[in-house]
């Protein structure tokens, strides 16, 4: 096994688009030939696009993009732009009267950190997927994880910086990777230790969610809604409907891994599959690489982010 750039998994292209200053952007995966697509939202409070579609039992067998973003429900404009960029190039479903390109999709909620009046629309879709072809791709502070933050159950005062994150291996011909936005209400662990997450009252160390939410059991109040980790495997293996799916949903295990606590009321976590079906491969054994990828990208998204809008981040506790 040797790890590649998520960049290098064969059928995809990867780009990204982002307004640094109003701290909110776009990711695209695009997949031209089309890719089989499964979904598995775990989180309370998701914003999500075209997931109906990926049930095993619905007519659509392949997708041509998937696009993690900012702004909230908002933020999920970006696709349309995806759509109208494949729609020219040809790329999509055949319904007879013309091409129908098949973009799915998840946003997460970045509107606190920076200017919450500028979100993520058709034109930053458009350059997403223009980066893309330009190979244009970055972990930390880019794309949907431009104003991603994490620790945030005790509000924006506490929280901690994030990012975008990728990690991608290859054993043979297979490869599988992924990419995720993180932006988790909980704290980010690597290897047992929290490298991420809510901080002390006076910003100095860094606090436990988990300790501070098992304190509030008998109290009833309104927690920071913010929140929302978002995802995408990819991977040139040979999958159904039916096995991306099982796919997404093993592969929360990365989640749990890495975010602590996960899959609050307040998060939308959500993981995307897509397979392009070119090697032959053991599910088992594909299903323990992508949970490792997903505990790996998110890792890296936090340890990539640089500190800003006022936020610490993980480089600041080294």
């Amino acid at each position: 096994m040797k790890e590649i750039n998520i960049t290098d998994i064969k059928g995809f292209r990867i780009g990204s688009a982002e307004n640094i200053e109003a701290a909110t952007g776009v990711t695209v995966m695009l997949c031209e030939k089309g890719a089989c697509g499964g979904v598995d939202v775990r989180g309370g409070g998701p914003a999500t696009r075209e997931t109906d579609l990926l049930k095993p039992e619905n007519m659509v067998q392949e997708i041509n993009a998937v696009v993690l973003s900012g702004g909230s429900a908002y933020g999920l404009e970006a696709a349309c732009g995806v759509m109208d960029f494949l729609e020219e190039k040809g790329v999509g479903f055949d319904v007879g009267v013309g091409i129908v390109p098949i973009v799915c999709g998840a946003s997460l909620f970045d509107l606190v950190v920076g200017d919450g009046k500028v979100r993520p629309d058709k034109a930053m879709g458009r350059k997403a997927c223009a980066n893309a072809f330009a190979g244009a791709f970055a972990e930390g502070n880019h794309g949907a994880g431009t104003g991603a933050s994490v620790g945030k159950y005790r509000g924006p005062a506490t929280m901690m910086k994030s990012g975008q994150g990728a990690s991608a291996v290859q054993i043979g011909e297979l490869q599988v990777g992924a990419v995720s936005a993180v932006n988790a209400l909980g704290d980010i662990f690597a290897e047992g230790r929290q490298i991420a997450g809510m901080l002390s009252p006076d910003g100095t160390t860094m606090a436990s969610t988990s300790e501070a939410i098992k304190e509030d059991i008998a109290r009833q109040f309104d927690i920071f809604k913010g929140n929302t980790t978002i995802s995408c495997i990819l991977t040139n293996g040979k999958l159904t409907k039916a096995q991306c799916t099982k796919l997404a949903s093993i592969a929360h295990d990365g989640y749990a891994r890495a975010i602590r606590p996960v899959h609050s009321t307040a998060d939308g976590d959500t993981i995307f599959v897509m397979a392009t079906g070119e090697v032959d491969v053991n599910f088992d054994a594909l299903a323990v690489l992508a949970t490792e990828q997903i505990e790996k990208a998110i890792v890296r998204g936090v340890e990539a982010a640089e500190p800003a809008y006022g936020l610490k981040a993980a480089r600041d506790f080294r």
